[in-house]
């Protein structure tokens, strides 16, 4: 459904936003782009909903070229930004309606899109009277008002406190039954990713350094890791908890933290090993999305964002 061959946006001053990268997304999958603030991934939403042209490089939506077919890709597509764009003046009803007739659908449509993301009670009331979660909803259920074969949905969750962040990510986790649409999620939060994306593409610094699904990209880590902050030399701890057998090449040092996947190794295999090691603290945990990343690419995710 979504086609991307080595698309690159190069900005005036010879700034590479997004270099070179290449994915497909098939029919029905949710896809997430993951990565801080800055990665590229707005911009590659830019260009794959055709408000910004790329440099380079070919995407084509449900077999339209966005470059050479902008206006059935847009017909094929359909966006919620980062950036609010439903009429606070106006009732939930009233935008919605709108919106439905600027696509000749009927108001039928408008009934169950607000039902989908739990809104049916509130279409009369006028959009200044909504919670910034309700508005979020209101502008999905916008989006989903031409039936779009593509739904690209950039941070979706940016700016809400974390109660109604969580119940937000509830009506996207429930809209992905409801509703037979291709979804592309941008997010810079681990858990947006892990808990609705089928595959996560990593992306840093406008490049794509992993792509896999959630699951197999903690897989690569292990069950278990041994966190520890280090007096001293971190890049000599590192070498000699490998010189015991217990640090593989997929551990790797943030400032003074090791994080170190144990893989066929325990926890108290691993701790006395480390004894030789000065350390201010050390814990055992699952491994997330943040220390594949941090792995990558050197940089906290969290913390970047």
């Amino acid at each position: 459904m979504i086609e991307v061959q080595r698309l690159t946006k190069t900005y005036p001053g010879g700034v590479q936003a997004v270099k070179d990268i290449s994915f497909d997304v098939a029919p029905g999958e949710v896809f997430g782009l993951l990565g801080p603030n800055g990665a590229g991934k707005s911009t590659t939403v830019g260009m794959l909903t055709t408000t910004i042209a790329p440099t380079s490089g070919r995407a084509r939506l449900a077999g339209f070229d966005v470059a050479t077919q902008p206006l059935e890709a847009r017909r094929a597509s359909s966006v919620v930004f980062q950036d609010a764009v439903v009429d606070r003046a106006l009732s939930g009803r009233r935008n919605l309606d709108i919106h439905a007739r600027l696509w000749g659908r009927g108001r039928e449509r408008i009934g169950e899109v607000a039902g989908a993301v739990g809104l049916s009670e509130l279409l009369d009331r006028p959009v200044a009277s909504y919670s910034g979660g309700q508005r979020r909803r209101l502008e999905i259920a916008r989006a989903l008002v031409s039936q779009p074969k593509v739904l690209f949905l950039d941070e979706p969750t940016v700016g809400l406190d974390p109660r109604i962040r969580h119940e937000l990510l509830d009506v996207l986790a429930d809209l992905r039954a409801q509703e037979e649409t291709t979804i592309l999620l941008t997010t810079h939060h681990l858990d947006e990713a892990e808990r609705l994306c089928d595959r996560v593409g990593i992306i840093h610094r406008g490049e794509i350094v992993a792509l896999d699904t959630p699951g197999a990209l903690l897989a690569r880590l292990g069950r278990e890791i041994v966190e520890l902050r280090v007096e001293g030399d971190p890049a000599g701890a590192l070498a000699a908890l490998r010189a015991h057998g217990v640090a593989g090449e997929d551990a790797f040092a943030v400032g003074s933290r090791l994080t170190v996947p144990l893989h066929e190794h325990s926890a108290a295999e691993a701790l006395a090993a480390m004894g030789a090691v000065p350390t201010a603290a050390v814990a055992t945990r699952r491994p997330t999305l943040d220390d594949v990343y941090l792995r990558l690419t050197g940089d906290a995710l969290a913390e970047a964002a």
